[in-house]
């Protein structure tokens, strides 16, 4: 049968099975799973599929002849598929044998009109399973066209948010946005806003160090790593007291002050604290833990603990293989009138931990700031023996996060607060409502006319095994905007705010992000992989090409920039590594080949990269004199020393962001990839936020976000242009990509003559007219490197690891 494409919401309901065997494990088997399985087995669930996608799955069910799930779902869907495929299953100690599939053909879904039906329940031969079992299921489509918000963007100051989510939108609200740690006072991009005022670039470690110290009441900060010994304060143009203290002694000192300081850090199970291992992932948990051992800091290390409903495989996995990524401060603050004697809550929410390797401004060197801000924080993970000793170049750190005032605040402490009582051990969350006298209950910060008011939303991938008092029931986890399945309860916001926003855009979309890969269900199939064995599935990248497809279909100009490391952290020839950069070409490819279908259906002579362009971050440097000379040389023929001498460097970037039309942007520390969009694998935070009164009706917003990106594009280009004004015009996508070629060229040359003036670069991929992913010209490997661009598939590492 043919596949369709099914692009839009599918609203499913599956009531329950008649008449049904009891199938699965028997005799000996049961024996084994009494044993293993500690008698958990032989319970039934039913799954819901779009080919070779999971899209939906039900709580476990003790074996019945007629079980009864009466459980609904609301799932986006961009997949090509020929029948909905519904599975009862029966879950044991050795698998999860299939009783049974019942087939709805997607034909029938594409009028729009709800379908309430018994489904015959067909074995593997397609024959009617024993008793001629049925299985009764409600499913309506809608259409993604028909969806309200489809291509027209915030259309109304009052949009009310993202629907069917956990949090909701809060208005009356402030928003500070952040690029990099700090913002040296030499960075000064002149941009115009509407109202006649410049944008103003804010400084995330200078305002998180005020916040933490001039806090009275409450400190809680989660984290994937937090590390004691660095200091917030590093730029002596802008000394502050009390700048030169580390952060371990700062939250020390508060804590003596009275200030209630609780810390939820990652527990990285591969550290291990009587060899005093950093792990795998260098968090320093075990250091942190100890440094605030019998002090007055409530510092407590969190596993990624799975929910219910895992096997003890499945469980081995979670908590050794995924983390607790949330990067959060909250803190108790004075009024802006200065007012001591009340306080409101203020919350940081975004990608950039408190820890080593993170403090870098606009300018990203590589080798001028080892003899100063980086000679005690020399972070270079790419290169195996690197060392301050051994000379640059260090790793640059590009990052974006945020600060939220107002009722929103709120929603991320009570987030804090979920994650604490789950994994915090003793009761010490501060009862506010006996401080309401001092604290400020939530309530909006600015005035309704204000013109820079803010309405933003808290979305997470969170699971009931991070946060405590998620509903147990399917009906109450629905109504709570959760998602329910097998024994567990998920948050899956962030990609549901991420889909929402893509399909709303207009003109264009900005994404800056650690990761991108994704919607594996929709790659090209090959001898070498096995799609559904791969299993990330999130939606983002097809739905993005999706929106480019029905531009380019109506005629309309519409643009992607996405800007992504050059490679992920870690040594670029490495099997993780490369299968990462695999995984991402295999996307990528599946994009492009979306839209070189749609340009040739249209007669369009022109390639795919003038639609949706990749770029990286980088930069070279000459040397100048009085630079930091290393007592030590690195090896030779190693990357190290090839990059010393070629005297450049990958620009990491960290940032996990989207902008949208310039009136929508998303902050947090999500990647775009299945770990962090699933909900059941690393834990994640994120906001998505608009100012009401910067809205794109009548002609292109001028607020804060435009403000926010052209400054980006400052920092990255090194220049603005007219152009960028309107990143949708076929001149500014041209502009764009003529710069990063030029950067490019003068990144991969053999000379050297000039600093690079800008360190945004043309991802080193060539795209034919048919969308195949290919080398570029000359670079099969990253310049310095033997690590290929477009990565290799590993027969060893299990998908779940990497995507």
């Amino acid at each position: 049968m043919a596949q369709i494409l099914l692009h839009g919401t599918l609203h499913v309901t599956i009531y329950e099975v008649d008449r049904l065997s009891k199938g699965g494990v028997s005799g000996f088997f049961q024996k084994i799973e009494d044993v293993v399985g500690g008698g958990k087995g032989d319970r039934l669930y039913a799954t819901i599929d779009l080919e070779r996608a999971r899209v939906g799955r039900t709580r476990l069910l003790d074996h019945d002849s007629n079980p009864r799930w009466y459980e609904s779902f609301h799932i986006y869907c961009a997949h090509l598929a020929s029948n909905v495929v519904f599975s009862v299953k029966e879950e044991d100690a050795i698998g999860a044998p299939v009783l049974g599939r019942a087939y709805l053909p997607v034909t029938e879904l594409l009028e729009n009109e709800e379908i309430d039906r018994w489904l015959e329940l067909l074995d593997k031969e397609h024959k009617p399973i024993h008793k001629h079992s049925k299985i009764h299921v409600k499913v309506q489509f809608l259409e993604v066209t028909r969806e309200v918000n489809w291509d027209r963007g915030i259309k109304t100051p009052k949009f009310p948010g993202v629907p069917f989510t956990f949090f909701t939108q809060r208005n009356g609200c402030k928003v500070t946005l952040y690029q990099d740690s700090h913002v040296p006072d030499n960075f000064v991009p002149k941009i115009p806003l509407s109202g006649g005022t410049l944008y103003k670039p804010h400084r995330a470690w200078e305002d998180v160090f005020d916040a933490i110290n001039n806090a009275k009441h409450l400190i809680y900060i989660t984290g994937w790593s937090v590390y004691t010994e660095i200091t917030l304060i590093r730029d002596n143009r802008r000394p502050k007291p009390g700048g030169d203290i580390t952060l371990g002694e700062l939250l020390k000192k508060k804590a003596n002050e009275g200030v209630r300081v609780l810390m939820l850090v990652w527990d990285d199970r591969t550290s291990i604290k009587f060899f005093k291992e950093d792990g795998l992932m260098q968090t320093h948990d075990q250091e942190t833990e100890s440094y605030f051992h019998d002090t007055e800091v409530h510092c407590v290390l969190c596993p990624r603990n799975p929910d219910g409903g895992h096997s003890l495989v499945q469980d081995l996995e979670i908590s050794t293989m995924f983390t607790h990524h949330q990067k959060i401060v909250i803190a108790d603050s004075a009024l802006p009138d200065g007012n001591e004697d009340k306080r409101r809550i203020v919350s940081f929410v975004g990608g950039i931990d408190l820890c080593d390797g993170r403090y870098d401004t606009q300018f990203h060197s590589l080798f001028r700031t080892l003899n100063t801000v980086h000679h005690d924080d020399f972070h270079q993970p790419n290169f195996a023996g690197s060392s301050i000793k051994k000379g640059g170049p260090r790793e640059p750190w590009h990052d974006i996060h945020s600060r939220l005032e107002g009722p929103i605040a709120w929603d991320v402490l009570f987030n804090f607060e979920q994650r604490w009582r789950k994994q915090g051990g003793k009761d010490l969350l501060l009862n506010l409502r006996e401080l309401d006298s001092v604290i400020i209950p939530p309530s909006p910060v600015t005035y309704s006319d204000d013109q820079e008011t803010w309405n933003v939303q808290l979305f997470r991938s969170i699971d009931g095994g991070a946060a405590f008092g998620f509903p147990d029931s399917p009906e109450d986890a629905a109504q709570a905007g959760l998602v329910s399945g097998k024994d567990s309860t998920v948050d899956r916001s962030i990609q549901d705010a991420y889909i929402n926003a893509i399909r709303r855009a207009k003109r264009f979309i900005y994404i800056e992000n650690q990761y991108f890969l994704g919607s594996s269900f929709a790659w090209k199939a090959g001898d070498d992989i096995k799609i559904e064995d791969v299993g990330c599935i999130h939606l983002i990248p097809k739905e993005l090409s999706l929106k480019i497809v029905s531009k380019i279909e109506k005629g309309e100009e519409f643009k992607v920039y996405i800007v992504v490391p050059m490679w992920p952290e870690g040594i670029p020839e490495s099997g993780s590594v490369q299968a990462i950069l695999d995984w991402q070409r295999r996307t990528l490819e599946m994009m492009y080949t979306d839209i070189a279908q749609a340009l040739h259906a249209k007669g369009i002579e022109a390639n795919p990269r003038e639609y949706l362009s990749f770029f990286c971050l980088a930069n070279r440097e000459v040397k100048k004199s009085g630079e930091y000379e290393p007592s030590e040389k690195p090896e030779p023929d190693t990357d190290y020393i090839r990059a010393q001498e070629s005297r450049r460097f990958m620009i990491y970037v960290h940032a996990k962001m989207m902008i949208v039309d310039d009136e929508y942007i998303i902050i947090g520390s999500a990647n775009i990839n299945q770990r962090s969009m699933e909900g059941s694998r690393d834990s994640e935070i994120a906001m998505g936020a608009f100012q009401p009164y910067h809205l794109g009706h009548h002609q292109p917003p001028r607020g804060q976000i435009h403000g926010f990106r052209m400054s980006l594009w400052y920092e990255h280009l090194g220049l603005l242009h007219n152009t960028f004004l309107n990143p949708e015009d076929p001149e500014c996508v041209k502009k764009v990509n003529e710069i990063a070629l030029k950067y490019w060229d003068l990144y991969s040359s053999d000379n050297l003559e000039h600093d690079l003036p800008g360190h945004l670069l043309h991802y080193p991929i060539d795209v034919t007219a048919e969308g195949e992913v290919v080398e570029l010209p000359g670079f099969e490997n990253f310049p310095d490197t033997k690590a290929k661009v477009l990565g290799t598939k590993s027969d060893t590492l299990p998908p779940i690891l990497t995507t």
